[in-house]
């Protein structure tokens, strides 16, 4: 069962040091409420694991444009010119992967798996350092799984329990690092009593959840 907690809870939480996962795809479906309230308290050195780097002034870009990430793990950063700017002139240490890598690592990493073997970035720079295998005489490199010490999850409904529903494409990355992540923090819209999402209608059960922020109490009670 998840444990209700504050906007100022959930960061204390969050340490320098710690690898985040953020969900979201273009800002579309990251935890802004979560965001802003790290931004206020400028907690940094952090390494971030998402999609992408967000827009200057929306989702994890505006954490990138404070300084507070040391490291990115993202497919891309190409829609925050900031992000761009840090990585070219050495002030973040941004590692670039392909989409579908980046999540089959995520999901690796949550379901306890070694690796996974793909051909994708054969023949470009993704291949460096890394280990190739052949298997029915295709060429493969090993690619590792990821974890975080914490996922940031937006959803757009909860029960009590923890229980979670998404709102249409905003599910994307968000179901993967909820399940991978050594403690998950959810920012619900509305939080609703047990039973009222149907069991065939929940997409990310209540056993990968730890914490949850109401955003539909009232600002004293989410500060």
């Amino acid at each position: 069962m998840a444990k209700k907690i504050t906007l100022a809870e959930a960061t204390r939480l969050i340490k320098p040091g710690q690898r985040v996962m953020v969900g979201g795809f273009m800002a579309n479906g990251t935890p802004e409420a979560l965001i802003d309230a790290l931004v206020a308290k400028g907690v940094n050195d952090l390494t971030l694991i998402c999609n992408d780097a967000g827009f200057p002034d929306k989702g994890v870009g505006k954490m990138v444009a404070k300084h507070q990430f040391s490291k990115i793990i993202a497919s891309h950063i190409g829609l925050n010119k900031e992000a761009g700017r840090q990585m070219n002139e050495g002030e973040t240490n941004i590692e670039l992967v392909p989409q579908g890598t980046l999540a089959e690592q995520i999901r690796a990493g949550a379901f306890g798996l070694g690796g996974f073997l793909t051909p994708t970035g054969l023949g470009t720079l993704v291949e460096e350092g890394k280990t190739k295998f052949e298997v029915d005489g295709q060429l493969y490199l090993l690619e590792k799984p990821i974890k975080a010490d914490v996922a940031l999850i937006l959803a757009d409904l909860a029960d009590e329990w923890g229980n979670l529903r998404y709102r249409g494409s905003e599910n994307n990355f968000n179901h993967l690092m909820a399940m991978n992540a050594d403690v998950t923090i959810v920012w619900a819209r509305k939080v609703v009593p047990i039973g009222t999402i149907a069991p065939s209608d929940v997409q990310t059960p209540h056993i990968f959840v730890d914490y949850l922020v109401d955003g539909g109490a009232s600002d004293d009670e989410t500060k």
